[in-house]
């Protein structure tokens, strides 16, 4: 999409250079990031900073807190992971060094049992997933899902409503009902519009899915699928002024930073853009603005087999440069803390549906895209 882009200043007449403001942002931005290189955050834990920083980016439902290498951290009975790449070794202990006692290949659903910091390596993702048997993946392969079924709603309103999916993955048709021909595999947190239901001769709900690339209808299971409410998009810190908020993509720390004035309030592990045979596509350094969003989109580009990608449902997408790089929520690896994509900067599903909703213009929430020419500032260093 085209957009021009206005840059307003980073925070203000506050943020002046020599101001009393900047200098203690600068003090907040340094304590903050001393603390980060000494290992006082854990790679996906948050503790409290001052009662105010957001705990997002962790890899599972888990208690807040950093561990110590070798430690483990309990889960719920229902926490489950998909493997997300074409295929995963499993190994005795938490450590690539350590006896093969397995694979998996992509979409198989494992029980996730505990959390485990392994060794230093790989050193952006020392978090290792111990499952059945005793037996231990590394993280960065297994997107953590669940597995929530829910009651088909049997009105949708003319403008659509938008839906999550709640389970590991689900299939979608060119009809409703698994007689007509497969079009996609849908997965565990993507995002969709919903036009219509149907019900098929069995008395099964499916949902009719508008895609937004090619305006194709697909068809899947309404109770794959969970309605996204109103209140869940309720703009965050929806009260402070433009110029009190700004986001800070460290591409050396692989972290994204809120701060609202000289505060920070959010971190999360990210991936930003990479350098790829096929070329250079390194998250471009500079001063931008989040001028764009869309709850759901439909990522697609190039050859599959040359580093190609087609991507639908990619959730909580959050525009900052023209040409279409973007915050968005990532399903397709786990692997934070190290480059990998093609420009934009990769967060887990709930990193980026924070950012969609913290950041400006904000998104109604019935709204497929929204493109102004203002939008909260982005700082990629």
């Amino acid at each position: 999409m085209t957009r021009q882009h206005r840059h307003p200043p980073l925070a203000g007449n506050a943020d002046t250079p020599g101001s009393p403001a900047r200098q203690r942002n600068e003090l907040s931005r340094r304590n903050f990031l001393r603390m980060l290189s000494a290992g006082l955050l854990g790679s996906f834990f948050l503790p409290s900073w001052g009662g105010h920083l957001q705990e997002l980016g962790r890899p599972l439902s888990t208690p807040p807190g950093e561990l110590a290498a070798g430690s483990t951290g309990g889960l719920s009975s229902q926490q489950q992971g998909r493997v997300a790449y074409e295929n995963i070794k499993v190994y005795a202990r938490p450590s690539t060094k350590s006896r093969e006692v397995g694979n998996h290949g992509r979409d198989t659903v494992l029980n996730i049992r505990a959390y485990v910091l392994g060794g230093s390596v790989p050193a952006h993702n020392r978090v290792w997933y111990r499952l059945d048997n005793n037996a231990y993946a590394h993280s960065g392969g297994i997107q953590p899902v669940e597995t929530r079924p829910n009651a088909s709603v049997y009105y949708i309103p003319p403008q659509g409503r938008l839906a999550e999916v709640s389970v590991p993955f689900t299939d979608a048709y060119w009809g409703p009902g698994t007689n007509f021909p497969h079009a996609y595999r849908f997965y565990y947190a993507t995002t969709h519009w919903v036009s219509g239901i149907e019900m098929t001769e069995s008395g099964e709900y499916w949902y009719r899915l508008v895609d937004d690339r090619w305006e194709f209808n697909f068809y899947a299971p309404a109770r794959h699928l969970r309605l996204v409410s109103t209140a869940e998009l309720a703009p965050i810190s929806a009260g402070l002024p433009l110029e009190a908020k700004r986001l800070e993509v460290n591409r050396q720390r692989q972290v994204v930073i809120a701060y609202e004035w000289d505060r920070p309030v959010f971190i999360a592990r990210t991936a930003t853009g990479a350098k790829f045979s096929s070329g250079d596509f390194s998250t471009p350094p500079g001063i931008h603005i989040t001028s764009a969003k869309r709850p759901s989109r439909h990522m697609a580009s190039g050859n599959l087999a040359y580093n190609g990608y087609d991507l639908p449902g990619v959730p909580w997408v959050t525009y900052f440069v023209q040409n279409g790089i973007s915050f968005h929520g990532t399903y397709w690896h786990n692997n934070f803390g190290a480059p990998r994509s093609h420009g934009c900067v990769n967060l887990s599903p709930e990193a980026a549906k924070w950012i969609y909703r913290w950041t400006q213009p904000y998104a109604p929430p019935d709204a497929k895209e929204v493109d102004e020419t203002y939008g909260t500032a982005v700082e990629v260093i």
